[in-house]
């Protein structure tokens, strides 16, 4: 029994011995941290530099933004009462009057907003493309956007960017509207229904009339595009008119008329068609962004804990 128990300690020794090896000693890692505190307190310093300069460097960028609340779309009374009680003999003269459901009018006009198309008109209309692609920072006396020299000379209303094929010196509609992307949001709250447009510049007075003329823009274009829609509909049923001689279809058809007539005079009468502006775009007073004194301490963090991983891999590597 003996001889059993002390061989039993004999393997359970150097399973002891090693797990005692494996084990971290604080002491020991606060002295390789002691000895290299130099190290540390230099790689530090030249972050905590290096990050005040580029947080100084870095321009003040201001966010303004808009509140908005759709317009009231008649989805009871019009089409959509028309299709519940008349769908049937409407169809009969090859008229399609939908589902009473509605459409999400609001939906639809923020994805237009977001479109390439709607963008890219809003670019070449406002001719914000240096604006947009080459606005370095904001004189705050003059009022004034400074330009990147090396991307676009003012004077001379001149791209002198240098970039590879199949770019061009100009920046395309397609790199406008990736950099337009990355300023503009619009959102609407699903508790309430209200939209949100906001714009961030380097100049608070661009970034608020460029709100101004989003909102103007989407009313505009939302408003065409059912005027549009209303005459095509009005000539179709015009002609429906002529082929049919039934009473009570012609009943529809003219109820039918009267609708899409509402439509394009509700539609030249309303200058906020798809969105009614409840708190305008105004101009920001305080920069949204850069955090500087966040900047600074996430790098002084993390040049820490880089030094520290510097220094105990410097100990633990000469040890062995």
């Amino acid at each position: 029994m003996e001889n059993n128990s002390n061989n039993l300690n004999q393997v359970n020794m150097p399973m002891q011995n090693n797990i005692a090896d494996d084990e971290i000693d604080l002491r020991e890692l606060f002295t390789a941290i002691w000895h290299g505190k130099w190290i540390i307190i230099a790689i530090t310093t030249l972050f905590a530099v290096a990050s005040v300069f580029y947080a100084i460097n870095q321009p003040n960028i201001y966010k303004s933004e808009a509140l908005l609340a759709p317009a009231e779309q008649d989805q009871q009374g019009g089409l959509g009462a028309l299709a519940g009680q008349f769908g049937g003999l409407a169809s009969l003269a090859g008229v399609n009057l939908g589902s009473g459901g509605g459409v999400d009018k609001t939906q639809i006009a923020l994805e237009v907003l977001k479109s390439r198309q709607f963008t890219s008109e809003f670019i070449q209309k406002h001719n914000i493309l240096p604006d947009l692609m080459a606005a370095k920072s904001w004189n705050r006396e003059t009022n004034t956007v400074i330009y990147d020299e090396e991307l676009y000379i003012e004077d001379q209303n001149k791209w002198i960017r240098e970039v590879e094929l199949p770019f061009k010196p100009e920046p395309s509609m397609q790199e406008a509207y990736k950099e337009f992307s990355e300023i503009v949001s619009a959102n609407k709250n699903t508790e309430n229904g209200m939209v949100i447009i906001a714009i961030e510049h380097v100049s608070p007075f661009i970034a608020q009339q460029w709100v101004s003329w989003l909102i103007q823009d989407i009313n505009a274009s939302m408003k065409q595009r059912d005027v549009l829609e209303a005459n095509k509909s009005s000539s179709f049923l015009t002609q429906q008119l002529e082929q049919t001689k039934i009473a009570d279809i012609r009943a529809v058809l003219y109820k039918l008329v009267e609708e899409q007539t509402k439509t394009i005079m509700f539609a030249n009468v309303r200058d906020e068609y798809a969105f009614k502006t409840i708190d305008p775009a105004f101009v920001p007073e305080e920069k949204f962004s850069p955090k500087r004194g966040l900047i600074v301490i996430l790098s002084i963090l993390l040049a820490c804990i880089l030094s520290v991983f510097i220094v105990l891999m410097r100990y633990f590597s000469k040890k062995k």
